[in-house]
């Protein structure tokens, strides 16, 4: 079984000079990406860290970010990623819980890490960008490196863990193997038609697997990987002409957003082959004005942190097909190739065709587990099945439409925001007695957060300072787009709060 230190070596050995990352104006070749990440980890040794200690990375996209993961993945030790606009406390919470060794940061992050440095006094830090006195210098890292120092990974030796938010209020670590992720890869290269040195666009966070496990189909292929630091609709159809990018992924807020753009039409975006979206069901009509301007290169895909799960291929999303072809645009496909699916009822029995149930999946890019949580993994793994807590149909030819979401789960602008946690953001506020959050549609991204909230007997607060206490709390995205202050929460029979019947409240309060 390969590691991906191995396809880093190959890669290098075989195809030297051919571009592996390019950011801006700098791009590196493979044997000089093998160089960089090698001497990386031998600097990383030489400072104590070894195979399977946790790396921790707190940066936006560059090619540095790939360079902390290509050294995790060439000694054995673990990529412990973290969404840069998580809060204070959140960074905290997954830096104790991962028991990172060291910490990467990009200098703006400088002010976060420096009010978590005590927390954390066994943390080696190391600043990417503009130096801070009490880090190590990242270039200056590198270059005291040898390649020889590091360790080497085995197959089943843990390369990433990447934190999904908390139903419960802490986020949980998904763990991933060397062996995972090759099969992911290779999952991913077949679904999205990666070609021997394709180009892809890097344009969603490294943090998250969208964006990583692109990048892991591209070095399987030995393809060149552009980096943009963050998603900017107006630079994306340009970057795409100029680069002749083949692959990107997307979620469909960034696809209207490109779309919609001034002057769209006058960029070449005929390299493009595979444009994958994820994050929700793609609306027709966006469907459409896509195909119109670039081709028959969209296709879904269906997956959470801690698995791929299935995909609706390009020449199966068809506008201007028969009523059955037009109802499958709202699917998310059929099961990935060697893998199972099922829809299963409270039972664990298999639904019939058409009738809601939770989705189960397994093949070969289910997670290891959670790390340090081994209830969740035992739940969330029973009998062999990876339960995804989404409910779903499936039709008589097998394609699998997602209906509900068992775990309260909001998706804005492709992240996903689970209610409880900002519902136990809010209960903090001292002027709260009780608060439910829903999710409410929003054209721009999807979904937005509305929270109904009931104050305690004597106490104030307006909407604004709940908004802004919740800042301090969890990341800015998560936090409510809008507060309906309410006597007192509906419920149902057995005492919990309907969410039903909130989001009946929101309709008949709108416009």
């Amino acid at each position: 079984m390969l590691t991906f230190r191995s396809i880093i070596a190959r890669n290098a050995a075989w195809y030297p000079d051919h571009p592996a990352y390019v950011e801006g104006g700098h791009s590196l070749t493979h044997a000089r990406y093998a160089d960089r990440v090698g001497r990386l980890a031998g600097a990383l040794a030489a400072r104590g860290v070894r195979r399977q200690d946790r790396v921790a990375i707190l940066a936006m996209n560059s090619i540095a970010y790939c360079e902390v993961y290509g050294a995790c993945e060439w000694s054995g030790a673990i990529a412990a990623t973290i969404n840069f606009r998580l809060a204070p406390p959140e960074v905290d919470w997954i830096l104790a819980d991962s028991g990172a060794r060291v910490l990467f940061f990009e200098d703006p992050y400088a002010g976060l890490v420096d009010g978590l440095r005590e927390r954390h006094p066994q943390l080696k830090l190391v600043c990417i960008g503009a130096a801070v006195p009490w880090a190590e210098a990242y270039e200056d890292l590198l270059a005291c490196g040898d390649a020889a120092a590091s360790s080497v990974p085995e197959a089943g030796d843990g390369i990433s863990l990447i934190y999904t938010s908390g139903t419960t209020g802490r986020p949980k670590g998904v763990l991933k193997t060397h062996r995972i992720e090759v099969r992911t890869a290779e999952m991913l290269a077949l679904e999205m038609d990666v070609a021997a040195h394709g180009r892809a666009l890097l344009a969603t966070p490294l943090f998250h697997v969208g964006a990583r496990n692109v990048r892991l189909a591209h070095m399987l292929r030995a393809g060149a990987c552009v980096i943009a630091r963050g998603f900017d609709a107006a630079a994306f159809p340009g970057l795409v002409q100029r680069e002749r990018i083949n692959t990107v992924f997307l979620v469909a807020a960034q696809l209207q957003m490109v779309l919609d753009l001034p002057g769209i039409d006058d960029y070449d975006l005929s390299s493009l082959v595979t444009v994958g979206m994820a994050g929700a069901p793609i609306p027709v009509p966006l469907l459409e004005r896509a195909i119109r301007r670039i081709g028959r290169a969209i296709m879904v895909q269906y997956g959470m942190t801690e698995g791929q799960i299935a995909s609706l291929y390009r020449h199966e999303l068809r506008p201007d097909g028969t009523a059955e072809e037009i109802r499958r645009i709202g699917s998310v496909g059929h099961s990935l190739p060697g893998g199972e699916l099922r829809v299963v009822d409270d039972d664990g029995r298999d639904c019939p065709p058409e009738a809601p149930g939770e989705v189960w999946f397994r093949n070969d890019s289910v997670m290891a587990g959670y790390w340090n949580n081994s209830a969740a993994t035992l739940e969330t793994l029973a009998g062999g099945w990876m339960r995804t807590g989404d409910i779903g149909v499936l039709d008589a030819a097998g394609y699998l439409y997602l209906v509900d979401r068992k775990k309260d789960v909001i998706i804005s602008g492709g992240e996903n925001i689970y209610s409880r946690e900002v519902e136990e953001a809010l209960h903090r506020h001292p002027a709260v007695a009780e608060s439910a959050v829903i999710g409410i549609p929003d054209e721009r991204w999807g979904e937005s957060v509305k929270a109904f909230v009931v104050l305690k007997t004597g106490a104030g607060a307006s909407a604004d300072e709940l908004v802004e206490f919740a800042r301090t709390q969890i990341a800015k995205y998560k936090c409510p787009k809008a507060i309906a202050f309410v006597a007192e929460l509906p419920r149902l029979a057995t005492g919990k709060v309907s969410k039903v019947a909130l989001r009946e409240q929101h309709r008949e309060a709108a416009p």
